[in-house]
């Protein structure tokens, strides 16, 4: 018999409009493989059971009826638990947010998840805030790794990517800062797309402002196509919102690669130190490309670490973000949080404007480069997951999260869109992520790229 848990948000569609299960019973399977999974996992700030088979119910009574109210009827989403949710509290991973209501209104990319008919199974955990690249906080714990329970899930959608890693549900809603989607992808072995900033609109706004977007975590490229397909309309609440989408992303997906111009750049230019077996996982997955017909260079973007950048962004956010909170407030917050929050508060405009000014160079910058490559293709993290409950690995000397993942943040601030697809495992088991870039506004080559590796077989975390 099927297990309904394994399906792909595609394959359920197909199969309620064939008849072969419902709706009904493919959101109690993965209710219950969430719950099961929880204990060990801890990827739940909540689960929603009767509200969910409530509206899985419903889901199956339209299919019956052949009338399916959108593209998602009946799927079995979560959302990371910064995005609100109508009915539910959203409390971000912190003590210092009160879970009275009225929790009345849907983030946008909730609120088109519920227009297509999508059943939310629970709420996904994050550190506080999103504040960094792991999942813990001092409201819900340590969320863990789905291979290995002693390592992090990653973060900040650590939740995110664990539940779709272990069967909790095929789609996930998670944001992404400066790797937030990424890093937990590749962790965890599963498909994540931080889509051009303004695809996915955003309310309220993020504190961390244009650093943060939405995107889809999922079991393949094709889910999380479907799913852009569907949370990437316009929103009026954000008025930095793209415009309607060019076309669909699912239809694009077909496209291959062939011809396509790819830039590969092992190491940014020397910049960043890749462990070994997650330099020869990446560099398979290359191989694999140009197989299918790419044209692949082995060169580098012309750019220095941006991280100080990033860092007097970033953590200006974080001050803003508890800027509200009172004193006492203030001690319930995670200890490195508080710490970037006083970094934060220290920054003038001028700083931050500088900061404006190097992402505006390196934006220039990745523009031209795209002018001469399609895409390029870099590891999503120089490592694989490391000890569940440390901010930085035992030992590598690094102060901030940041630290670790160098090739991610870099396009938080030039708001392109990339993805991480799986391209194996080391010799621990641990899932190596690839990331896949693109100029702003071509999600469609990030998408038709990383689906032609998941054609060809090389879209997994287990070894090629």
């Amino acid at each position: 018999m099927t297990d309904l848990t394994e399906l792909t948000a595609v394959q359920l569609v197909d199969g309620y409009r064939k008849g072969a299960f419902s709706p009904e019973e493919a959101v109690r399977a993965v209710l219950e493989r969430a719950e099961r999974i929880q204990p060990e996992v801890n990827a739940f700030v909540r689960l929603t059971g009767e509200e969910a088979l409530e509206q899985a119910r419903q889901a199956g009574e339209r299919w019956r009826r052949g009338e399916p109210c959108g593209r998602l009827d009946g799927v079995p989403v979560t959302v990371k638990d910064i995005l609100l949710t109508r009915g539910q509290p959203t409390l971000r991973g912190s003590r210092a947010v009160s879970p009275d209501g009225p929790w009345t209104e849907d983030a946008p990319s909730v609120a088109r998840l519920r227009e297509h008919g999508a059943v939310f199974v629970g709420k996904t955990t994050t550190p506080e805030y999103g504040w960094k690249g792991v999942t813990d906080s001092p409201l819900s714990g340590v969320t863990r790794n789905p291979h290995d329970p002693s390592r992090t899930a990653g973060g900040s959608s650590g939740g995110a990517a664990a539940a779709v890693s272990l069967g909790a549900g095929p789609l996930a809603l998670g944001t992404d800062g400066g790797g937030s989607v990424r890093i937990p992808a590749s962790f965890c072995g599963v498909f994540g797309l931080k889509p051009t900033y303004g695809r996915v609109p955003l309310y309220p706004a993020s504190a961390f402002g244009t650093l943060a977007h939405v995107g889809p975590l999922a079991r393949d490229a094709a889910d999380a196509a479907l799913m852009l397909d569907v949370v990437g309309a316009p929103d009026a609440r954000d008025w930095s919102a793209l415009g309607p989408a060019p076309g669909s992303y699912t239809e694009a997906l077909s496209g291959g690669v062939r011809g396509l111009r790819v830039a590969y750049s092992p190491s940014l230019g020397g910049q960043v130190a890749v462990r070994p077996e997650v330099a020869g996982a990446v560099r398979r997955a290359v191989e694999r490309l140009a197989e299918l017909g790419a044209y692949v260079t082995e060169t580098d973007p012309d750019f220095a670490d941006p991280v100080d950048a990033f860092h007097t962004l970033w953590f200006s956010g974080a001050a803003r973000v508890v800027q509200h909170l009172r004193a006492g407030q203030r001690e319930l917050l995670d200890p490195g949080l508080r710490e970037i929050v006083g970094a934060g508060a220290r920054y003038s405009a001028l700083d931050y404007l500088a900061a404006v000014d190097v992402r505006m160079e390196l934006g220039r910058r990745m523009g031209l480069f795209h002018q001469s490559y399609d895409l390029l293709v870099t590891p999503t993290v120089p490592i694989t997951a490391f000890e569940a409950g440390a901010e930085v690995p035992k030992g590598s000397g690094h102060r901030r999260w940041t630290g670790w993942t160098p090739f991610t943040y870099p396009f938080n601030l030039t708001q392109q869109p990339a993805c991480s697809v799986p391209a194996g495992v080391d010799g621990d088991g641990l899932p190596v992520g690839v990331q896949i870039v693109a100029a702003r506004h071509r999600d469609d080559l990030v998408l038709r790229a990383a689906h032609a590796l998941y054609e060809a077989g090389a879209g997994t975390s287990a070894r090629w």
